[in-house]
Parts: structure tokens; C-alpha cells; sequence
């Protein structure tokens, strides 16, 4: 269900005073799960364009923390559409399956199996609910010990929904945006913050660094654990070249998210797709966004429908222009990251798990619903960070890229 789900972005100044010991999970202590859970009517790209509508009106806040010690891989299973992960929860832990989002900072549960009390679960008194373009949640918050694999903080914040609305086969939402995006979704303390795992773990002395690192890959099966999210620094074995970082955006309301600016030009001649302009990265989107007279362009360029194909909502590309397909270029920084001609198709083997035909090219690319120039022309979803490493450090305020084995990859 959610490829829906707003995510937000910390500012920290971080400081690191020893050598992080790094620890690396079994595949199956953090298992992160791509699942088809959306219900309703509703298209993909129509709830990732919903998604994108709820990220124009978000505060901001700088968090400060302290140095700690230690980097934790965990593994990611990729279902198709989105990832989830089994997290432990109380003293002894009942595991949970939540969604993994970076657009969002609200950790909750409660929405199919019930939260168990232990001694480590203590009532807020907080009343907490939040609202996402494809659901929403409302229950009571409360603080108790999480377990992600290895990686254990206490005191977390957690939404305990008595009511929850869109989910279906999961049990809520890990939230690992800006803590700023929790501001107003508790009551009567609506001015609060509620820190995500990453800021608990980083304040406690549990993580090196206050960063969050994503490496995913494209895959022809709706289960296939090929992924590996890293807390508290980054995975070396997991990228080609050297993180190439570049400072969030300042450009609103891109600015309150994981913001960046980007250009992106297509083919060998340069072709402009899109002028140097903000947007966001979030691992809670599934498609690749784009502003509506930016995808017109692109769909114009390379011999894409007209129209949205009514079954699914992808646009699609005949066999004779996709022959033809060139690459996209992301100029993120001083660096130009190849986005190639099978990273901009919809893996053909997965068509009916979305709804399509078995022998139709579909396109990732959706529409955004904005003009460009809005303060958000983009929104690099799941099948972009598929192709490259992504890097959050919330402590310098910037982000990271890198290109992958699977950069290249004809898997699609």
C-alpha cells in the first residue's frame, strides 16, 4: 500500500571522538520489505503525486547531539513497491512489521497486530495522530526500547494507534525524516518534537555519526533481499566511487525534507529536461516525480505516451522508442550520475504485480501535479535510489551519492 508518506530533516552538529566500530547484521536481523499493500482505487503514480501535495507545509528546527560509537548494517528485502522492516519493540521485544520512510519522522504501530506492554513501555500521556496522503493513524504515544537488528535504543518515542486508516498487512511506520515533520501531530503538547531511531540512537552514545545511509537495487521478484540500510555512517562495500556531498537545498519547501538541486538533461546531446531547480529524495516515494511541464518535456523527448495508461497510471513507451532510449543525466553538485535507459522502465518480469500487461514498457516517471519553479520540481523516489547510494548526514547538513554495481544494471 504506502508509497505515501511525508519525511523530514534533522540538522546536527556532530562530532566524532573514536573509531566507529562497525557491525554487520544477518540478512535476516532487519529484514526491509517493498510490499504491493496499497488498497482502494488509488494508481501509484496517483498516491506518490498525493504524497508529494502533503510536503508544502512543514517547519524547520535544528537538533544538536553528541558523539557515539558504533555503525549498524542492517539487511533490506525488496517487495516492489516498498520497504518495510521487522523492528523489536519492549522488554522482552515483540517484533513488528513497519514501513521504512524517509519522508516521514513519526514512528508508530498498531495498525494490525496490538502493541504488547512490557516494563520498558511508558504512557506519555501524549495523544498522537497523524495524517498521510494514503491513510492515517491516531492513538496514544509513548516511550519504550526499539531493536532494529543490532541496533537498540531506549526511551523511543512511538505512536500506539487505537485507529488506523490505508494500512493493510503491515503494522505501522518507521519514520526516519527530520524530527521537525512530528511538530503539531501530538496533543495537548503540539509544539513538541518526537526524536526518530537515528537522533535516540546518535543522543544515547549508540551511533558513530547522526547519519542514515540507503542502499537499494532493482530486482525481477517481489522478494528478494537485496538491500542493506546502515545507521550511524555508511557501508563502503556497498558503493563504487567516493560519496560525492552536497549541502541540503535552501530553496522552500523543498528545504524542510531531504531537499536538494538538481538538473537533470537527457542523451549524449544535453537535451534540457529540467533547469538547475529543488526537490526532494525520499525512499517513501515509489516512482521517479517530476513537474508537469518538466515530464512533458521528457515524455516528448523520448517518444513516451500521451496519456497515463488507465489501467495502472504508468506512461508507457513502445518497443521502437525505447530501442532508442538514452540515458538521463542528475547533475546533483559538480557530479553527473548516469540514469540509463533500463533504470527508466518498470521491471517487465514485476508488470503484473502493478496491474499491467506482461508485454507493455512502462515508464517510471510520473507526474509531480506542480509547475516547475514551485520550490519542489522533483521527487527522486525508490527506483532512483535503486541505482545509486544515498547518504544522510543529518550532522553536516548535506547528502551524499554514489554509483553502485547496479548504476548499470539491465535488470529492468
Amino acid at each position: 500500500m504506502l508509497p505515501v508518506l511525508p519525511l523530514f530533516v534533522l540538522t546536527v552538529i556532530l562530532s566524532v571522538v573514536s573509531k566507529p566500530v562497525v557491525i554487520r547484521d544477518s540478512q535476516f536481523n532487519l529484514p526491509v520489505v517493498r510490499k504491493l499493500n496499497f488498497t482502494g482505487e488509488s494508481t501509484i503514480p496517483e498516491l506518490d503525486r498525493a504524497r508529494s501535495q502533503s510536503i508544502l507545509k512543514r517547519p524547520t528546527r535544528i537538533v544538536h547531539g553528541d558523539a557515539a560509537r558504533a555503525v549498524f548494517d542492517v539487511a533490506a528485502t525488496n517487495e516492489a513497491l516498498q520497504y518495510v522492516t521487522s523492528v523489536g519493540v519492549g522488554t522482552p521485544p515483540t517484533n513488528y512489521t513497519l514501513i521504512v520512510d524517509t519522508g516521514s519522522a513519526n514512528t508508530w504501530l498498531g495498525a494490525m497486530k496490538p502493541y504488547v506492554r512490557t516494563n520498558s513501555s511508558v504512557d506519555t500521556g501524549q495523544q498522537v495522530s497523524m495524517t498521510y496522503p494514503s491513510g492515517s493513524f491516531s492513538g496514544e504515544e509513548f516511550t519504550d526500547r526499539l531493536s532494529l537488528g543490532s541496533f537498540n535504543v531506549t526511551v523511543q518515542g512511538l505512536g500506539v494507534a487505537s485507529r488506523s486508516i490505508g494500512f493493510e498487512n503491515v503494522d505501522g511506520v518507521l519514520g526516519l525524516g527530520p524530527a521537525n515533520l512530528t511538530i503539531g501531530t501530538l496533543f495537548p503538547d503540539t509544539e513538541a518534537t518526537i526524536p526518530t531511531v537515528t537522533d535516540t540512537g546518535f543522543a544515547q552514545g549508540v551511533l558513530t555519526a547522526h547519519e542514515v545511509s540507503i542502499s537499494f537495487q532493482p530486482t525481477t521478484e517481489e522478494v528478494n533481499v537485496n538491500g542493506v540500510v546502515t545507521f550511524g555512517g555508511n557501508n563502503p562495500s556497498r558503493f563504487n566511487n567516493p560519496i560525492s556531498f552536497v549541502p541540503l537545498t535552501a530553496t522552500s519547501p523543498s528545504k524542510d525534507f531531504i531537499g536538494i538541486n538538481q538538473t537533470i538533461t537527457y542523451g549524449t546531446s544535453g537535451f534540457p529536461i529540467l533547469a538547475n531547480a529543488a526537490g526532494i529524495i525520499d525512499a517513501g516515494t515509489t516512482l521517479l516525480l517530476l513537474a508537469t511541464d518538466t515530464l512533458q518535456r521528457y515524455l516528448t523527448v523520448v517518444g513516451g505516451s500521451n496519456e497515463p495508461d488507465p489501467e495502472t497510471g504508468f506512461y508507457t513507451i513502445s518497443p521502437a522508442n525505447f530501442a532508442r532510449l538514452q540515458s538521463l543525466f542528475f547533475t546533483i553538485g559538480d557530479t553527473a550520475y548516469e540514469f540509463t535507459a533500463n533504470a527508466q522502465i518498470w521491471p517487465r518480469s514485476l508488470n503484473t504485480a502493478i496491474g499491467g500487461n506482461p508485454n507493455t514498457i512502462y515508464l517510471i516517471t510520473a507526474d509531480l501535479g506542480t509547475r516547475s519553479g514551485s520550490g519542489l520540481d522533483f521527487m527522486n523516489g525508490m527506483v532512483w535510489l535503486e541505482r545509486f547510494y544515498f547518504i544522510y548526514d543529518v550532522g553536516a547538513g548535506e547528502v551524499g551519492f554514489a554509483t553502485t554495481p547496479f548504476t548499470h544494471a539491465t535488470t529492468n
